[in-house]
């Protein structure tokens, strides 16, 4: 199944997609959020007959998760990426936060932050967690406490991440709308296997990442154990799990400035297209 969340920022209603149809999901939850993945909410939409189906046309697409207790990220998670950022791959997970509330929707504006001279965009596997995970026993154990799928931008400001950071990266991530999510939340079952995902990303219309997550150095299982050793995951937490090589901070490319257009895109999770401006 795939859920989305329609609606003006902050009053978005809960849906459900199926072959380009919408159906409302009000009936059943107020929104798609922890509490709905932990309610067993995913069963009662699976058992429903009888919700009713709407036009969304012409209506904004928030992120399909409402905002989240977390988001947590993997830095480095890909070799090439890691040594296109001139650092060896991590021989332990990297772990860092973004602030929940730079959650946005997937074709949103993303706001290039004052005084940033190196915004920069970031395609990702992102996970979103719908049973509680502490202390999981192994990896294989993982993949049970997986809700879904969803298809992540984790966008960067490299000056502020790097050169001003203090010793750790959030202040180059956490800065307002650098967290574009969606559009879907597309349940585990509908991703058979999420080690072999086609990842992309393009600025302006020209190609930056093509990869596959099949390239991970910490695979999506690995990764929610390793973490619940350390933290509990709740139903709503959203865990990206790295980005491939083709981003700015390679040198390759230029960074983004305003009125550009970044576009990200997963096998069978959709696409975004979000244009910038200043903030």
């Amino acid at each position: 199944m795939r859920f989305m969340r329609v609606g003006p920022l902050g009053r978005e209603r809960p849906v459900l997609y199926v072959d380009g149809r919408h159906f409302d999901l009000s009936s059943i939850t107020a929104d798609i959020d922890g509490g709905f993945l932990a309610g067993d909410g995913v069963r009662l939409v699976r058992e429903a007959t009888d919700l009713p189906e709407i036009d969304v046309t012409g209506q904004r697409v928030g992120a399909p998760i409402a905002r989240p207790g977390v988001v947590l990220c993997v830095g480095q998670n890909y070799a090439a990426h890691a040594a296109e950022s001139g650092a060896a791959p991590p021989t332990d997970p990297i772990i860092f936060y973004k602030a929940p509330n730079t959650v946005v929707g997937p074709y949103d504006e993303v706001l290039i932050p004052r005084g940033s001279t190196k915004t920069d965009w970031e395609v990702e596997l992102a996970v979103v967690i719908g049973r509680p995970a502490r202390y999981l026993a192994a990896p294989a154990d993982a993949l049970g406490h997986i809700a879904g799928y969803v298809l992540s931008n984790d966008v960067s400001e490299r000056d502020f991440q790097l050169a001003v950071s203090g010793g750790q990266w959030s202040k180059g991530k956490s800065c307002e709308t650098f967290q574009p999510l969606g559009p879907w939340l597309v349940t585990a079952d509908e991703v058979a296997d999420p080690q072999a995902l086609r990842l992309r990303s393009w600025v302006n219309g020209e190609p930056r990442q093509d990869s596959s997550t099949k390239d991970m150095i910490f695979d999506v299982a690995y990764l929610i154990w390793h973490l619940s050793q350390y933290t509990v995951l709740e139903p709503g937490d959203v865990i990206n799990t790295g980005t491939p090589q083709g981003v700015g901070l390679s040198g390759r490319f230029p960074y983004l400035a305003a009125d550009d257009v970044m576009e990200v895109e997963i096998d069978g999770l959709g696409r975004q297209r979000n244009p910038l401006r200043n903030a």
